[in-house]
């Protein structure tokens, strides 16, 4: 049945206007037929009779013929609905009442369409609409990352043709898509991609992509880190359980000075553990990523005659250890944090210098920034390694860093700390010269 639109709302109209009308039409046809019988005979009866089934369709045709004129007009530059008398003009309002239903539902799903499309830019899923032939029907931002694609510029583009990988095109075209598929992307960035297919009609697919190359990463850095902790633990307690079993089996035979000899050696290396597993905590405590807790006026300069003290102790007097305080500025930390950084940069120079050498603590102002550099004349790093110092674990030169005591873990301490303090690591080095490692501060951690 025809509907109308009365103040937004749907009102069914009966639909026998149309015979109504149509009755009313041939009635009144009839009538003029009638009274042009009597008063002129049946010729003109005849004639009025098909003059007004004439006049009828005409008119019929010429309303039909506006009808479809506006049908057939953009329905954004559609003039308002022609009127008329009669039937015609219900029909007409008819038309326009469901013309207008039709837009405001269309407009409606328009809307939806555009707030999904909002929604999925936000995600931090890339979303790519297939079909069934696997051409790219709409892809968001990050799908666009991922993949590197361009939707003005791909639509339309099988994604086959883009994304070459065999194991991606295996995936789609074999269509086993119960369990995600993991893929490495080169371009525009390498990545590493999970990707998940869902179809949802005959010929439409959605493939969602999520980045997993940081967990990833993650992974790798804890199954490295599990290994080379287990590594670094495992040589001194072996050789800790190798000396007391010496000992052990030994004891009536062996001398004082070698049951001596052996606990000692058993000592350092239990040292050595102990040391691991101290600098293992500091470095959980800084990854952590917790604020700072009792930031303060960090009386700098003191805190170093401290380090220089610490640096003595570790040399042994086979070192000149020099301490040049140029400014007493003071910085805004942790005391604690920032003397483990400091500390572990002079005692590396003290391990990594040869007996006689010389190292030079400064803590200076420099523009807009304060410095604390630690300078020595030692074995020196070439420049392929510098970039991996501050890794955990990673050495130069393995053997020798174990022989002076070190854990692996002392640059990775520094690097943490000073991140806590908005402050950076420099690097300047080269083999059998020296290095100088700079720790640079911003000037609002200076404190007046």
């Amino acid at each position: 049945m025809p509907v109308q639109s009365v103040e937004g709302m749907m009102v069914i109209r009966p639909i026998r206007y149309i015979f109504v009308a149509a009755f009313t039409y041939l009635a009144l046809i009839v009538l003029v037929a009638l009274l042009a019988w009597g008063v002129y005979g049946p010729l003109a009866a005849l004639l009025a009779f098909s003059a007004g089934l004439l006049l009828a369709g005409v008119y019929h045709v010429r309303n039909l013929y506006k009808l479809v004129c506006w049908l057939r007009l953009p329905v954004d530059d559609a003039p308002p609905m022609p009127r008329a008398i009669g039937m015609w003009d219900y029909i007409f309002a008819d038309v326009n009442s469901r013309a207008r239903s039709a837009s405001r539902r269309q407009q409606r799903l328009s809307s939806a369409l555009d707030r999904f499309r909002e929604a999925s830019q936000a995600m931090p899923h890339g979303l790519l609409f297939l079909s069934n032939t696997h051409t790219i029907e709409w892809v968001n931002r990050q799908g666009e990352q991922h993949f590197g694609l361009e939707q003005a510029r791909d639509q339309g583009t099988p994604i086959t043709n883009l994304v070459r990988q065999p194991d991606f095109v295996r995936y789609l075209q074999e269509g086993r898509y119960e369990e995600p598929l993991t893929l490495t992307i080169g371009r525009p960035i390498s990545r590493m991609l999970m990707v998940h297919v869902v179809p949802f009609s005959e010929d439409m697919r959605l493939l969602m992509s999520e980045d997993i190359t940081q967990g990833e990463r993650l992974q790798a850095m804890r199954r490295d880190f599990v290994a080379n902790v287990s590594h670094e633990m495992r040589t001194p307690l072996t050789v800790v359980t190798g000396f007391l079993e010496t000992v052990i089996d030994g004891l009536d035979d062996l001398e004082k000075d070698d049951i001596r000899h052996y606990l000692g050696l058993a000592s350092e290396q239990a040292g050595r553990m102990q040391r691991l597993i101290q600098d293992l905590l500091t470095l959980s405590a800084l990854e952590a990523d917790e604020p700072i807790r009792h930031e303060e006026a960090v009386d700098v300069a003191n805190l170093l005659e401290e380090v220089q003290q610490e640096a003595r102790v570790v040399s042994g007097g086979r070192h000149t250890i020099e301490l040049d305080c140029s400014t007493h500025a003071r910085l805004l930390g942790n005391a604690k944090e920032l003397y483990s950084a400091f500390a572990n940069l002079a005692i590396n120079a003290v391990r990594y210098t040869p007996a006689g050498g010389s190292i030079r603590i400064s803590w200076r102002q420099r523009g807009s920034v304060v410095e604390y550099a630690v300078k020595d004349d030692g074995i020196g790093i070439a420049p392929e390694h510098i970039p991996r110092l501050t890794e955990r674990f990673y050495r130069v030169d393995r053997g020798r860093s174990r022989e002076t005591g070190g854990t692996g873990l002392g640059l990775a301490i520094v690097k943490h700390v000073l991140n806590r303090h908005q402050g950076d690591l420099l690097i300047e080095s080269e083999p059998a010269t020296g290095s100088t490692f700079t720790a640079c501060f911003p000037a609002r951690r200076l404190v007046d």
